[in-house]
């Protein structure tokens, strides 16, 4: 299987299933001299945890990462950075009855069309288990970043269902307001609306409830990425956020700044007009979302995703077997309601890493 690698300067490659013995990032083209620890690791991968919150999957695992090479009394050496998350709270059985099922929405069909072979359980390398390892490239990516030159991505649900928050400033949305309510107690579904963000929770409840899920969107925000970064034809920075995003599971959809809204303005409506602060030029607006000709523009990055309903069910639903024939099935095991929430900190690792990644690139034709 190919395809396991992403990235040119800044490249990751990942390995592990989602009931295997667990998954690994091997990170390469991290500059020497970057305090790196496995705690540092550890609050990302808190978040992206399952069996946070009543919302996600209640499978339990510690995600303890263990760092296996490239880092030295606590800073990177500039050799390749391994490291390991181990599973351990693996129910296989929960899927033995449906192994010769095509579950709907998931890739079983895909899989057996493409290897004429497949990891029944748990969807294997499509499941979002294996996110756990970009996770923890992530905070490499980030921690580069926001050395180099002070990038910070901040990540929240924007929209659940039909309820959607309201969110009039992106670039000013803080991770203390998508992890904490004003009482100190925890965000769940991190949407820094609190009202909205209650409605989402009660949408959530309902449809766990009902046996079902529910999708939404989620908005990525990066600020203080300097202008100049990514390239005009097939390098775009825009194209690899886009490449990036849809290489998680369960995104249908990817757009930036205003999005699929253009198509219903005038040009002189949707241009950002430029301006000059003692000197430095930008934009009066941000409808371009930070990037102009797949180049950054100096100004805030804003993405969004939109995340389709969680695919395995309880509520039973007809299908097919391998063989053709007509069946039903019920998917036993843990699954999150929502897959929202525990987006936000994959969202954000696969957006800081395209960010490391160009940075990298940048610096090679400045030298």
């Amino acid at each position: 299987m190919s395809g396991n690698s992403f990235g040119q300067f800044f490249r990751i490659t990942t390995a592990g299933e989602s009931h295997g013995p667990g998954n690994v990032v091997i990170v390469d083209g991290v500059p020497p001299g970057l305090p790196l620890t496995a705690e540092d690791l550890m609050g990302d991968l808190e978040r992206r945890r399952p069996g946070q919150s009543r919302l996600t999957t209640q499978r339990k695992e510690a995600d303890l990462p263990e760092i296996l090479s490239g880092v030295f009394e606590g800073v990177t050496t500039g050799t390749s950075i391994a490291i390991l998350v181990r599973n351990t709270d693996q129910r296989s059985r929960d899927y033995s009855d449906i192994k010769d099922k095509y579950r709907p929405g998931h890739a079983d069909y895909t899989y057996d069309a493409r290897y004429g072979f497949r990891d029944y359980r748990g969807g294997g390398r499509s499941s979002a288990r294996e996110t756990t390892a970009r996770v923890a490239a992530g905070v490499i990516a980030k921690k580069l970043i926001a050395q180099a030159f002070g990038g910070i991505v901040t990540g929240y649900v924007c929209q659940v269902g039909p309820v959607k928050a309201s969110v009039p400033a992106p670039e000013a949305v803080t991770q203390e307001q998508v992890e904490q309510l004003p009482d100190g107690s925890p965000n769940i579904v991190r949407c820094p609306d609190y009202d909205a963000g209650q409605k989402m929770i009660d949408l959530i409840d309902e449809v766990r409830k009902d046996t079902d899920s529910i999708g939404g969107v989620s908005e990525i925000v990066v600020t203080g990425v300097p202008a100049g970064l990514g390239a005009p034809v097939f390098d775009k920075i825009k194209a690899d956020f886009a490449k990036a995003l849809f290489s998680l599971p369960a995104v249908l959809g990817v757009e930036y700044g205003i999005g699929f809204g253009c198509a219903e303005l005038r040009g002189s409506e949707n241009n950002d007009i430029f301006k000059s602060d003692d000197g430095n030029i930008t934009t009066q607006t941000n409808r371009h979302g930070g990037m102009l000709g797949g180049i950054t523009s100096g100004l805030p990055i804003v993405l969004r995703a939109a995340i389709k309903p969680t695919s395995s069910l309880a509520k039973p639903q007809p299908t097919v077997t391998t063989s053709g024939e007509l069946t039903e099935i019920s998917t036993k095991g843990r699954h999150d309601p929502c897959l929202l929430p525990r987006f936000v900190p994959m969202g954000e690792a696969m957006v800081a890493i395209v960010l490391a990644d160009h940075w990298l690139r940048y610096q090679a034709i400045a030298d």
